[in-house]
């Protein structure tokens, strides 16, 4: 075992492992057991003299798992904690950081913890350690001892220049903040009078001028698309349809009500999360999109190679507009209300008129409500029916879904070929929870629809 550290020592690298080139710092901890899944990422900041980042590359994260540089590499995101020893690693070739790089940063925080009311007084057995990245062997080691009854984020420790030496403080700062607040600390133009060398561990947060020229840099979470997939496996399996093989569509509002749900990200990660359906249902592997507002569009139909940024593409969406102008550009195009009748029509017109196919089409229906008309919306259902489409609509956050919610009983159609179901917050529905409810009528629809020869 390693020099044990406790908060504000300091350890120096450089003298006590001279010929050390490639250095590891790996961190862990455990959840207390509360009944909560709890997603905790370590993130590092690479910063320069002015103590910022020079670029966002060598913002090292769950979204860029390298530096610029390339001399470090993340393990990867861990969103279970489970299992022994290191949860994530941090590997560093020391011979490569780049000269105007004097301070490296590892931060710990608790994803959307303030949202759900997560916090380090529930995680125990917290460390960080560094060790010889050749041999294994550990060189120090700093266990968090300290109590935290509210904080979400932690500045875990530093790995610093001086003197041509590098050398290791085990900080051990707790913060009531995201992720967010340390991108904006250390990628923004610091002051330089209040940065000292070797800033004392519980000084207050060092204050900042706003550096207009650079950009946000998104943080959302990138869904891991493998897992994902392997996932919707699991459920097609469990209702036997893991052979069958259809065209898979989206369709998303994006009137007025739904500013809130783009802006927040929660339909980008929607997105995310449908794509792997499609991997394993449609027939090219690809997602075909919609959007309406009260007009509709079709845009880029989208693949596992380019989900990534694809709502801010498609839509001219970006944080500033939405804070500031409370709209995108896609979503003055199409209007602010809703006509969900007129993209009921196209969907029916690209797959039964222009694009004929003996596959079954299933379609994902996302909307916050608002349904004015029903008469319109219930006339195209029955009309609907006759065709080898299924209509899966799922109601987000919102209110006055009327004949979508009827679906199940509406009488008049040939089959019944759509279903409904509403959640509050996206991100509150496990992935199992939402494939499993997306899925759950299909099975039942193919039957049904072979059995009035609407399906061979």
């Amino acid at each position: 075992m390693g020099i044990q550290l406790i908060k504000g020592d300091r350890f120096n690298l450089s003298k006590e492992a001279p010929d050390l080139k490639k250095v590891s710092i790996g961190l862990g901890w455990e959840m207390n057991n509360t009944g909560q899944t709890y997603d905790i990422d370590a993130s590092v900041f690479m910063l320069g003299t002015d103590g910022r980042v020079p670029d966002e590359k060598y913002f090292v994260f769950y979204n860029n798992l390298k530096s610029l540089d390339d001399s470090l590499r993340h393990s990867g995101d861990n969103r279970t904690g489970q299992g022994e020893g290191d949860d994530e690693t941090i590997h560093i070739d020391l011979t490569k950081v780049n000269s105007a790089i004097q301070e490296i940063v590892f931060v710990v925080t608790i994803h959307e913890g303030q949202e759900k009311h997560q916090n380090f007084s529930q995680i125990k057995n917290a460390f960080i350690r560094l060790f010889n990245q050749e041999t294994g062997s550990e060189l120090t080691r700093y266990d968090l001892k300290e109590v935290f009854s509210q904080e979400t984020a932690l500045e875990f420790g530093r790995l610093y220049r001086k003197e041509g030496e590098w050398r290791f403080q085990a900080v051990g700062q707790g913060y009531n903040a995201g992720l967010q607040t340390f991108v904006d600390k250390y990628h923004v133009e610091t002051n330089q009078e209040e940065k000292k060398e070797e800033p004392k561990v519980d000084s207050p947060l060092i204050t900042h001028t706003q550096d207009t020229k650079q950009q946000p840099i998104n943080i959302t979470k990138k869904a891991n698309i493998s897992l994902l997939k392997a996932k919707v496996d699991i459920v097609l399996k469990k209702k036997d349809i893991a052979n069958v093989i259809a065209r898979v569509a989206l369709v998303l509002d994006i009137s007025g009500s739904m500013m809130h749900q783009y802006s927040s990200g929660a339909v980008q990660a929607f997105l995310e999360r449908i794509v792997p359906v499609a991997s394993r249902l449609d027939d090219n592997k690809t997602l075909d999109i919609w959007f309406f507002g009260s007009r509709f569009k079709r845009t880029k139909s989208v693949t596992e190679a380019t989900v990534d940024g694809y709502i801010q593409k498609e839509c001219g969406e970006n944080k500033k507009t939405f804070l500031i102008l409370k709209t995108s550009s896609l979503m003055k195009e199409l209007g602010f209300g809703n006509n969900e009748p007129l993209v009921i029509l196209d969907v029916i017109k690209k797959y039964i008129q222009e694009k004929p196919s003996k596959l079954p089409t299933f379609v994902i229906f996302l909307s916050d409500g608002g349904v004015t008309d029903e008469q319109g919306i219930k006339t195209a259902m029955v009309d609907a029916a006759k065709y080898p489409i299924f209509w899966q609509f799922v109601g987000l956050a919102g209110s006055s879904y009327g004949i979508l919610e009827k679906l199940d009983t509406m009488s008049g159609r040939l089959v019944d070929n759509a279903d409904f179901f509403h959640v509050d917050d996206l991100g509150k529905i496990t992935d199992e929870q939402l494939y499993e409810r997306l899925l759950n009528e299909f099975p039942s629809w193919l039957k049904a629809a072979r059995l009035k020869g609407i399906l061979n």
